[in-house]
């Protein structure tokens, strides 16, 4: 197929319509066979358990075409585990991990034409979700539930691309010790979306929040999770048990530690620490890595040594490592790739 005639270096990150999409029901108890459609409306019962009890969740991974030509997707066999254990947590029935695979595999291939070319900055993001579709009054889980896969080309997700960034310390928990943080539930980031604003219209590109529970370490962004570099070049990544186990984060780890020979702590981080580092950034699929320059903390300012004109040597050499991985460039370990044939 052709490519579609898009303006793919000015693109922005939202929502279009393409031409095919995958859906699958969950009914008397099990999975139907699932396919592509051209429909893109969703049609179900004013009652459904979604619109009750936000029984949803979704993943994000992204296609991309590589230097050679090729369409591949980044890791997408994570996406489908974590989605798995996301839909065990909201007593949803779990989408088969390999079926979960074969579903991008089949949607990103009847849309490869929008798949935007090889050096554009653009990229095609897929977005699977789950939500419950059948009638639910009393507060129960659903009966039945509907899988779905679309995809969009979109372009950087924070437009100044590693143009770092100014964020502050949100007042608001993102979420409930003992919570649902660690999953990628559509309730969490509803939550989120009221300080989300307020810091917008601060003037601020995102929040970071800090532990629910003691509010002294740092747990991640309103949509990334966080990473620091110290003044000896060491990798620290916030642990917590209700932070969201990124994938991006997971791959920076990985391409941190045998890469580029980094030393990589995976611990607790107290705010107080922070003044300490002297880069930060935000990871995630949508914007891979995007850096922080500055952190305002209730009008204390917390300036990183890297500055406000751009993102410091080493979120400059994770992030040129990792995305030229995905785009074929430099040599992927083994199963990260997964090629559109």
């Amino acid at each position: 197929m052709a490519k579609k005639d898009i303006d793919w270096g000015n693109i922005g990150f939202e929502y279009r319509v393409t031409d095919k999409r995958y859906v699958c029901n969950y009914k008397d108890g099990k999975w139907e066979e699932g396919g592509l459609t051209t429909d893109p409306m969703v049609v179900m019962s004013e009652c459904a358990g979604v619109l009750q009890y936000s029984q949803s969740c979704f993943e994000g991974l992204k296609a991309y075409t590589t230097k050679d030509g090729d369409i591949v997707c980044f890791r997408p066999d994570l996406n489908a585990e974590r989605m798995y254990d996301t839909a065990k947590r909201l007593e949803m029935p779990p989408f088969p991990k390999d079926k979960f695979i074969e579903a991008v595999h089949e949607v990103v291939k009847a849309n490869a034409d929008f798949v935007p070319p090889y050096g554009s900055g653009a990229t095609l993001y897929i977005r699977p979700y789950m939500f419950a579709s059948s009638p639910v009054i009393g507060v129960k889980p659903a009966d039945e539930y509907q899988f779905r896969i679309i995809v969009m080309p979109v372009g950087p997700y924070y437009k100044g691309g590693l143009k770092p960034n100014v964020v502050k310390i949100s007042d608001f928990d993102r979420a409930a010790p003992h919570g649902t943080g660690h999953i990628k539930a559509g309730l969490n980031y509803a939550m989120s979306l009221y300080a989300g604003v307020k810091a917008h219209e601060e003037g601020f590109a995102e929040n970071f929040y800090l532990d629910p529970a003691t509010r002294t370490k740092i747990e991640e962004a309103g949509g990334a999770n966080i990473i620091f570099v110290t003044k000896d070049n060491k990798l620290v990544v916030p642990k917590s048990p209700s932070i969201l186990p990124s994938i991006t984060r997971r791959s920076i780890v990985y391409v941190a530690e045998h890469y580029l020979n980094m030393q990589v702590e995976e611990r607790e981080v107290f705010l107080k620490e922070v003044p300490d580092f002297v880069e930060c950034g935000m990871c995630g699929t949508a914007a891979v890595i995007s850096p922080v320059g500055k952190i305002n903390d209730h009008g204390k300012e917390i300036c990183f040594a890297s500055g406000m004109e751009t993102a410091g040597p080493v979120i400059t050499k994770l992030y040129e490592t990792l995305t030229g991985i995905q785009m074929g460039s430099i040599e992927a370990p083994e199963g990260w790739i997964h090629k559109i044939d």
